[in-house]
């Protein structure tokens, strides 16, 4: 490692790519909190429902999100040598492939709802309000397939202030949609649950309309929507996104089984596991953008043949990440209760999920290496690594765990959480080694 603390040239360069995208995560967390604060006032079973329906929903999309990852290293990658005219062709054929596959999947899934679900909770109040929420969910997924895939061509040709507007607008609409639906404003019904689900639907849908709209303006010049893949990029998509579709999709699916377990504790323990799933999302989605970021330049680098920059990269965005994720992490730390009850209302609850919170906290910052490595990893191509050690180490290491640790011998969901920072933290360090070994240098995408 030539240094730790990056220089000043090179942190503008990855805060002029992430900062975009913060403000765009923030929103998203802004998005889900007041979702969280609004359907928490119509009870723990309603929380309860939205938790788990939003895994399952993710679980669902997941198939297809790593189209954007085979976008953005492609896009960027392409930008490297040179090619800018070619770079929104990876794009479009993602696009295309969404259309194919997403569409009817998302079709078959929602006709599923109701014999999957109670295979997942044993809650009959909980089933009752999470089968017409996930039913709305599941007709967004082609849409949020889709916008994904435009974050990655943005973020690949470093213009992520497009991808931020768009998702001011979609969050803003979900925000009022959610508002008026779920308590029946202004004159429309009162939907609870299911207002939240439809009011989300929408507003991917009008957010991948702009997104095309946005994209025929300031893509033309990249090849967006002229021309589509050859055989060749095709298979480089592939072979990139499938590894990544399988780490995202047993990544939410280990988050669905982990929601499950927590459900075998108490319904308090599984309202108070969502609202510390939405708070850790509040410091963990900047990582995401710093994640991108080295995704990004990684592979921009690989494309001017020069790895040693590449190598080099990884390291300087984790120590911004860090240092930015320890700022995030000390409210979470010292000021537990007040966060925590503004979206728990009921005590029980609310003091189940006090100490799982500090814990969070505690582990943040190795959270973020371990999502700049992994995010580094596959800006390298190395796709196929980050999904081997991210599903090995959650569901042979941390699922068994948990269930040891919680329904069977009891010790709630605070052992749960521990468990949880401790598989992490381990995740950070074998990408890190992984890093260090330098066998990405030569991927070819």
């Amino acid at each position: 490692m030539k240094r730790f603390i990056p220089e000043t040239l090179r942190t503008k360069q990855v805060m002029a790519i992430s900062v975009p995208i913060i403000g765009a995560m923030v929103s998203q967390n802004i998005l889900n909190l007041v979702d969280a604060a609004m359907v928490g006032h119509l009870g723990s079973a309603a929380m309860a429902a939205v938790g788990i329906s939003s895994f399952l929903n993710f679980m669902a999309v997941a198939l297809f999100m790593g189209l954007a990852t085979g976008v953005q290293v492609i896009v960027a990658r392409r930008i490297g040598e040179d090619r800018a005219n070619e770079a929104a062709v990876p794009l479009n054929g993602s696009i295309v492939l969404n259309l194919l596959f997403a569409l009817p999947a998302s079709i078959i899934l929602y006709l599923m709802v109701p014999w999957t679900l109670p295979f997942i909770i044993d809650d009959v109040a909980v089933i009752a309000q999470a089968e017409p929420y996930m039913e709305m969910r599941l007709l967004g997924v082609t849409a949020i397939a889709i916008n994904f895939c435009f974050r990655g061509f943005w973020s690949g040709i470093k213009q992520t202030q497009y991808y931020m507007w768009v998702l001011f607008g979609m969050h803003t609409l979900n925000i009022l949609l959610n508002y008026i639906l779920i308590f029946g404003n202004f004159g429309f019904p009162e939907m609870g649950v299911v207002g939240a689900g439809l009011g989300t639907t929408i507003s991917l849908i009008l957010g991948t309309i702009c997104h095309f709209i946005l994209c025929l303006n300031k893509g033309k010049r990249y090849g967006f929507m002229h021309g589509l893949p050859s055989m060749h990029s095709i298979k480089n998509i592939i072979q990139l996104s499938i590894p990544a579709s399988m780490q995202q999709f047993f990544f939410a699916a280990g988050f669905t089984m982990l929601f499950w377990i927590i459900g075998k504790v108490g319904t308090d323990s599984l309202a108070a596991a969502n609202i510390l799933t939405n708070l850790t999302l509040v410091a963990i989605l900047p990582c995401i953008a710093f994640g991108m970021s080295a995704s990004t330049l990684v592979s921009e680098a690989l494309g001017r043949k020069d790895s040693a920059d590449a190598y080099q990269w990884a390291w300087d965005v984790s120590a911004i990440a860090m240092v930015v994720i320890t700022f995030i992490a000390l409210p979470m730390l010292f000021l537990s209760e007040p966060i925590l009850a503004i979206f728990l209302i009921e005590e029980n609850a609310l003091s189940v999920a006090m100490i799982p919170l500090k814990i969070v906290a505690i582990g943040l910052p190795l959270e973020a290496l371990s999502m700049v490595m992994m995010s580094s990893l596959m800006g390298a191509g190395a796709t196929k690594v980050t999904m081997q050690i991210s599903m090995s180490t959650q569901w042979l290491l941390f699922l068994p765990v948990a269930y040891l640790l919680g329904p069977i011998l009891g010790y709630g969901l605070t052992a749960i959480w521990l468990a949880q920072i401790v598989y992490r933290s381990s995740q950070a360090f074998i990408f890190v080694h992984f890093w260090n070994k330098k066998n990405w240098q030569n991927i070819s995408v």
